[in-house]
């Protein structure tokens, strides 16, 4: 699949991992993709305001990832949970719902870290996941490119897959005019 993978979406997959590692996750995520989107100007075109979006990322990475659908879904139990939110960071630590969970330490890294020996790639270049949203944002984008009879999976094939699946992403970026019609007919595909 990744040998029809323009350069832009390449770059995009791979700002993702970036993006991941910066922000000390264990895994790729659809937020890493959108901010990897993001951070390459995809959505420029589109008059996407960079810092809005990814404040309203962290926003909903601090609920914890609720989106706004399953806020509305406990409020109609009686459940509020701005109000949850506070009272665990009051009790935890500010941030604390949205803080990657530690990464795994290896009995090599163990070794190694005992013995005081750097990690074989510095650290730095460590391998991370993609969760499994993730993979199926990737697969979502050759079945659009397919769909579309394109002959590559492009950028715009990506942030379609993202609007295609449900989830906070894709509200976030409904929330700010995005959607996959307005992405599929003003921006380009190659």
């Amino acid at each position: 699949m990744f040998e029809r993978f323009t350069r832009e979406a390449r770059s995009t997959v791979t700002g993702a991992v970036a993006e991941a590692r910066q922000a000390g996750a264990p895994a790729v995520t659809q937020e890493h993709l959108l901010l990897s989107l993001l951070a390459l100007g995809v959505l420029d075109p589109l008059g996407v305001d960079r810092t809005a979006v990814a404040a309203d990322l962290a926003a909903a990475r601090r609920r914890g990832g609720m989106s706004r659908a399953d806020e509305e879904a406990l409020a109609g139990l009686g459940i509020d949970l701005t109000e949850i939110v506070s009272r665990i960071e009051e009790t935890h630590g500010e941030g604390v719902l949205a803080a990657p969970a530690p990464r795994k330490r290896t009995l090599g890294a163990s070794l190694r870290s005992a013995l005081g020996r750097a990690e074989p790639d510095g650290g730095g270049n460590r391998h991370v996941p993609f969760t499994e949203e993730a993979k199926k944002v990737l697969e979502q984008s050759l079945r659009i490119a397919l769909g579309r009879k394109d002959h590559h999976i492009g950028a715009l094939h990506l942030l379609l897959a993202l609007l295609s699946r449900p989830g906070t992403v894709s509200e976030v970026l409904t929330d700010h005019g995005i959607t996959y019609d307005t992405a599929e007919t003003a921006l380009p595909a190659a």
